[in-house]
């Protein structure tokens, strides 16, 4: 019988966390999105904290999309919800309103209302990114710029290239993997493996109607070709990054795809932008990266599932060599016991959380508390990645503390190579997508009693 999930002061382990070395044709069947209890928005709690380093950021974000609040964009970018004066006129006047959203000075954090007469924001010449009210401001800010401005140059160039991945003009590379699995470890192998039909695909972006556009509408000089190719894949390693960590996860923790009925992972704490954005055709790389599975069901399960994502009246099984996606809105400890407990969702044989930020907040840790207890209660194999080395630290700690029995950490070989600009601090050093990992399965003190226990059947 499986353990209960249960609330308790943890004490703090006395055992130190070592690394551990981790060895490292589809198709995609859309499923309905289900609904449970809704909770804590993690999307609005990370919207509205733009406030606390630029006071009035958030509003004036919502003020350039003519809304009156993040609620209300979420409604209707799902389509629930018309509202009179969304949307542009035109991709120029579309481009200018987003970059209006950066408007405010790097160093005394000013905002174009805040302005004296006398003063205006004007852009860095160099990274084309942050904006400053004046000189002193700008040499001031210097000593702290300096050490990420050609870092938000790249930033500046994949925030307008990303339209392309939005509008489907630019396409991923496809089809069942040339190489064998076990010799793709990173990215470096990826893109040589992929470098043929890849080169086709980028050529034809650039050259593209669609590309022309995009710049002569974003109010800016057009890049260099390289440049714009150099952003391209990293556009592309962003995209992939996810199914791919997900395919890193199956393999160090030695999950069986092979299994009759199929494999199934449970993403929790998924996010409206991660929903929103996803299409089917984005996870085919995970079933190429396991040629001959019987079946993979990837349920999407957080507070800020959008909508329409994955909506379909199919409800057929999972079949081998295709990959299921499908969403649930809501906490994952409630999901668990609406519809793992009943038998109407198949048990997770993987749980991964992408940037849980459980560290950041007393709030988040409280939403996240019966999840984590939840899974290490179970024996869940479970992979969660962080932005940096700094939250990996503090992910861990937090782990230890819960008694968790940690596996592996480390860099992530799939980490996102296009730098995260953080919104309201655009000085801080940009961050990457998944950039570390953390693997854990169970409880040390489980794992203790378990040793103990070999340890007396070996001695009668």
């Amino acid at each position: 019988m499986a353990p209960r999930p249960r609330r308790r002061r943890h004490k703090k382990s006395s055992s130190s966390v070592a690394p551990t070395a981790v060895t490292q044709p589809t198709a995609v069947t859309p499923v309905p999105l289900t609904l449970s209890k809704p909770g804590p928005s993690i999307d609005a709690l990370g919207f509205y904290s733009l406030d606390n380093n630029v006071p009035g950021l958030s509003q004036l974000i919502l003020q350039k999309l003519n809304m009156k609040s993040y609620e209300e964009y979420k409604l209707v970018i799902d389509g629930d919800t018309p509202v009179s004066g969304f949307g542009f006129r035109c991709p120029r006047e579309m481009f200018q309103k987003m970059e209006d959203t950066f408007r405010f000075c790097a160093h005394c954090r000013a905002l174009p209302n805040g302005l004296s007469d006398s003063k205006v924001l004007r852009r860095c010449k160099r990274c084309r990114n942050v904006y400053y009210c004046g000189p002193e401001c700008q040499r001031s800010d210097w000593p702290a710029h300096r050490r990420v401005c050609q870092e938000l140059r790249l930033v500046a160039v994949d925030r307008l290239m990303e339209w392309l991945l939005v509008t489907g003009d630019f396409v991923l590379p496809a089809g069942p993997w040339p190489w064998l699995p076990e010799v793709v470890e990173g990215w470096d192998t990826w893109f040589s493996m992929r470098r043929l039909q890849l080169d086709a695909i980028l050529a034809a972006v650039l050259g593209s109607h669609a590309m022309t556009t995009l710049w002569a509408s974003a109010g800016r000089p057009r890049p260099d070709p390289d440049v714009l190719q150099d952003s391209l894949k990293r556009l592309l390693t962003d995209v992939l990054s996810r199914p791919l960590t997900l395919g890193l996860g199956l393999r160090a923790l030695g999950i069986n795809v092979k299994k009759t009925g199929g494999s199934t992972v449970h993403v929790v704490g998924a996010s409206h932008v991660e929903t929103f954005l996803t299409r089917p055709g984005d996870y085919d790389e995970l079933g190429y990266m396991f040629p001959g599975h019987l079946g993979l069901r990837i349920i999407m399960v957080g507070v800020d599932v959008a909508t329409g994502f994955s909506q379909s009246t199919s409800t057929s099984p999972v079949e081998p060599g295709t990959v299921q996606l499908s969403g649930h809105r809501g906490l994952y400890h409630n999901f668990w016991e609406e519809q793992v407990e009943t038998g109407q969702t198949a048990h997770p044989d993987l749980v991964v959380a992408f940037h849980p930020g459980f560290h950041a907040s007393p709030d988040l840790m409280e939403a996240w508390l019966p999840t984590l207890l939840l899974l290490r209660d179970y024996e869940i194999p479970t992979l969660m990645t962080v932005y940096s080395h700094q939250e990996l630290a503090a992910s861990l700690q937090i782990l230890v503390d819960l008694d968790a029995h940690i596996i592996a950490y480390g860099a992530n070989p799939f980490s996102s190579l296009k730098p995260e600009q953080v919104y309201s601090n655009p000085n801080k050093q940009p961050v990457y997508g998944s950039a570390y990992y953390i693997t854990f399965l169970g409880s040390s003190c489980q794992l203790d009693k378990r040793q103990l226990e070999e340890k007396v059947d070996g001695g009668d």
